[in-house]
């Protein structure tokens, strides 16, 4: 059987802080033995990396998922030659989502609102050195506190390379507008998220509501979900200043068409993918994914209700602004939206 094509990106010069790469598709994989002094002790059981593991992997009996995986990557990849006119460099700004795990040979780009705290939480465990031992009792402001973890775009230039061509890179994905609107209710519609009011909600109602009263241009705590898509779909939003990364792009926070994933998991299968990338890592009897808790979780038929007041004319335009996501991760466009 044909091996899937691996990204390999080398080296071509380095401009300042900007890392200047040219990239090529191999269908092979070379050892991180290559690297000589700098030997990880990432290899598993088997004394494969999770990239052997997943390409060269006959041990496993993963059939089923291989076939999801590589289905998903495939139509990634196609989107991606035809969405996407032209290539341009990475720079280190492209990869501070990037969390690296060097001692299993792992780079997750976390995505907020598709399960990042618990995968944060499950790499702080592996990376921890015995620090930790259950994901559950790192509390949650924990996982995300900048230090806790290293992200890839703290190496240096060789260094970024070498992981980049040689440990199992993953993400995970949502359908678009669920995740749009998980976000929207986690930062304006909880009282304890007063810097997100302040910091947004206060410059959403001064641009987009009529005659605000002072009150809320003064706490911006009231913002509604109607005012939250102009606020979106305006273009002067993005030229002031790139989107906060819980309402920013998956394209544009991870970069899949610069980046080829080895593996893109959804939320929607979160926990059979979490399994996968775990058994992967060869670390599946150490670790278990957290199980999400279900109640409060933002679902399709929420998520509608939210879309029912939102004119067919701004549908299509915040459709249009996350249309790279639903195509580069086979998310339909949703039966509620009255566009079509």
């Amino acid at each position: 059987m044909r091996r899937p094509k691996v990204c390999r990106m080398i080296l071509a010069t380095c401009v300042g802080s900007f890392i200047i790469v040219v990239f090529y598709f191999q269908t092979s994989l070379k050892p991180a033995a290559e690297q000589g002094s700098r030997r990880t002790d990432w290899q598993g059981k088997s004394g494969r990396s999770p990239l052997q593991t997943l390409y060269e992997g006959d041990q496993l009996d993963l059939s089923g998922a291989q076939v999801t995986h590589q289905g998903r990557r495939q139509l990634m990849e196609d989107a991606c030659h035809t969405y996407t006119r032209k290539k341009r460099v990475l720079i280190p700004e492209d990869l501070k989502h990037l969390i690296v795990d060097d001692q299993h040979g792992l780079l997750y780009c976390y995505v907020p609102k598709v399960a990042c705290t618990n995968w944060k939480r499950v790499l702080m465990v592996l990376t921890g050195d015995g620090r930790y031992q259950d994901p559950l009792k790192i509390p949650a402001n924990e996982a995300h506190v900048a230090g806790n973890l290293r992200t890839l775009s703290e190496y240096s230039t060789a260094e970024i390379n070498h992981r980049l061509r040689t440990y199992l890179k993953f993400v995970f994905v949502r359908e678009p507008f669920e995740r749009l609107v998980s976000a929207y209710r986690n930062k304006f519609t909880r009282s304890y998220n007063t810097a997100f009011h302040k910091r947004y909600g206060t410059k959403i109602i001064r641009r987009h509501r009529p005659d605000p009263r002072p009150e809320a241009l003064d706490r911006g705590n009231d913002v509604s979900f109607e005012e939250f898509v102009y606020y979106l779909v305006d273009p002067h939003t993005q030229r002031e200043e790139p989107f906060n990364e819980h309402w920013e792009r998956v394209h544009s926070l991870c970069h899949p068409c610069l980046i080829r994933y080895d593996v893109v998991g959804k939320y929607e299968t979160l926990e059979q993918d979490s399994r996968y990338v775990l058994q992967l890592a060869g670390v599946e009897a150490e670790v278990r994914f957290p199980a999400s808790a279900k109640s409060a979780r933002t679902t399709g038929d929420m998520t509608a209700q939210f879309f029912h007041n939102i004119s067919p004319f701004y549908q299509k335009k915040l459709y249009n602004l996350y249309k790279m996501d639903f195509l580069l991760f086979n998310y339909t466009v949703p039966d509620y939206l009255k566009f079509k």
